[in-house]
């Protein structure tokens, strides 16, 4: 919804790890990068804080007097930002934000390359279909952050509003959903630029182009 909301305006990037990776492989001025990525990490603070206003009696009710858990039995700092399984090492857990986010930005270069031609209407639909697949395939192991902006603007308001600091020091996890996207965003889009789209036919390469010709002349000798 957010693409589809913002995307006419600014493109709709949600995600700072999409502005800078589509800003350091030339497909985004870099000039935009700092007031991008600090709208992003504001907006998922000021949305914490919403989801927070709206589900505060709920928190309160689940945890029945329990002191604001992160992990484990009847933990709700997990409503805000991503945890990891217990049985996930930090190792797998890095490599597989490394995946999830490179999908996705291979996906956005996809969408954003001319040559594939997916009309702009379609884009937050398809971006959505995409978040979803990598949720329910690849969100088990630690609820697939994929969004440095999603995991930490919420963790820290969940440190200023009463599951204290440890929420940045708890398996030492919080750099993981922070710098791995990142990695993983620029990895998905070099490999769709290096064999994809630098290996797609010119505009006047497409089979498209070919098969329009061929159906005019055609008519014209019908």
């Amino acid at each position: 919804m957010g693409v589809l909301v913002a995307g006419g305006v600014s493109g709709g990037h949600i995600n700072p790890a999409v502005t800078l990776t589509l800003a350091l492989v030339g497909k985004f001025p870099f000039r935009k990068v700092a007031h991008y990525v600090v709208a992003q990490y504001l907006g998922a603070f000021l949305a914490a804080g919403a989801t927070y206003v709206v589900y505060i009696d709920a928190i309160n009710s689940y945890e029945a007097g329990s002191n604001r858990p992160i992990m484990g039995d009847g933990a709700t700092a997990g409503i805000f930002a991503t945890y990891p399984q217990t049985f996930l090492s930090e190792e797998v857990g890095f490599a597989d934000q490394v995946f999830g986010t490179g999908i996705l930005l291979a996906v956005v270069c996809a969408l954003s390359d001319p040559k594939n031609r997916v009309p702009k209407s379609l884009v937050p639909l398809f971006v959505g279909l995409t978040v979803v697949a990598i949720g329910m395939s690849m969100g088990f192991n630690c609820g697939y952050p994929i969004n440095p902006a999603r995991d930490l603007a919420p963790r820290f308001f969940t440190a200023i509003a009463g599951w204290t600091w440890r929420v940045f020091t708890i398996r030492t996890w919080s750099y993981i959903p922070l710098v791995a996207p990142h990695v993983g965003g620029l990895l998905g889009a070099l490999i769709y630029m290096f064999f994809i789209e630098a290996h797609s036919p010119h505009d006047d390469q497409l089979p498209v182009a070919a098969d329009r010709d061929s159906k005019e002349m055609e008519i014209k000798q019908v």
